[in-house]
């Protein structure tokens, strides 16, 4: 059965994914039409309280993917007020900018010598009236950083990934692409420099979850007033708060690895 999903590992031949374990966490990399794709799967978000090991290999993962140097924008993708899709807003609020600490106030307070970071969540076009591409465009062409960061919630095909999924890649992103809402695509040809995706699912369409549940395909698709379905686990909002703040401090330590867990802790709000 095809349906919607913004994760690489469920629509590419299992036959290119190169996969290994580390500790709780298995981590699947493959290439898709010449973009780096990584995905890590590990135990449930709403059931991990600490994720400190797992902020640090996502950080890990990420600078490995990240030019070496220059300033980075970071743009958290999203719906503020829908919890299903607060990801990348309410992991923008957890995000230590540095761009604005320069000269006398950097040394004073320690802070000598980090990594150039902006941090922007624009918002919804129905909120705006601007896309997320478009102000993340505009941004990117008054500060010129070298690199984007783009955070966004992902739709998946099962519902065994909800929650307990991370998925970095080169690729950029296209909001709103797993719920059938494709917005302007956030990636390397609409910016002009490398923009790196993370992204955790949240949903899941009703059709495939119903497909995955029975065996078999529902006689007609699950789509109130035309529109198709889609559902998100009852622990949501523990998911999203606690997948915000795992990608939050994973871009922290991987812009700046300088700083410790416990001081972006005391630097940004919790």
């Amino acid at each position: 059965m095809i349906g919607r999903t913004d994760l690489a590992l469920e629509y590419t031949d299992e036959r290119t994914h190169t996969v290994q374990r580390e500790g709780n966490c298995t981590i699947t990399r493959l290439i898709h039409e010449g973009e780096s794709y990584i995905t890590m799967e590990v135990p449930a978000l709403s059931d991990t309280p600490d994720t400190d090991k797992l902020e640090e290999l996502t950080a890990m993962e990420l600078r490995k993917l990240l030019p070496a140097e220059g300033s980075v924008l970071v743009v958290g993708v999203g719906n503020r007020a829908v919890t299903p899709d607060a990801l990348g807003p309410l992991m923008a609020e957890k995000i230590f900018p540095t761009r604005h600490i320069k000269g006398e106030w950097a040394r004073v307070a320690g802070l000598s010598g980090l990594r150039s970071v902006s941090v922007i969540s624009p918002g919804v076009l129905g909120c705006t009236g601007i896309e997320s591409g478009e102000a993340a465009r505009a941004l990117a062409a008054a500060l010129k950083p070298s690199a984007v960061i783009a955070v966004d919630a992902l739709a998946a095909k099962s519902l065994k990934r909800l929650g307990c999924t991370v998925q970095l890649s080169t690729a950029g992103l296209s909001p709103g692409h797993g719920v059938g809402n494709k917005r302007p695509e956030l990636n390397r040809a609409s910016m002009g420099i490398p923009v790196i995706s993370l992204g955790i699912p949240t949903v899941v369409e009703a059709s495939l979850l119903a497909f995955e549940l029975l065996g078999r395909e529902v006689d007609e698709e699950i789509a109130p007033r035309g529109e198709p379905m889609v559902v998100t686990p009852r622990e949501i909002d523990l998911v999203v708060e606690r997948g915000a703040r795992l990608l939050a401090m994973a871009v922290n330590r991987a812009l700046n690895p300088s700083l410790s867990r416990e001081e972006f802790r005391m630097l940004v709000a919790e």
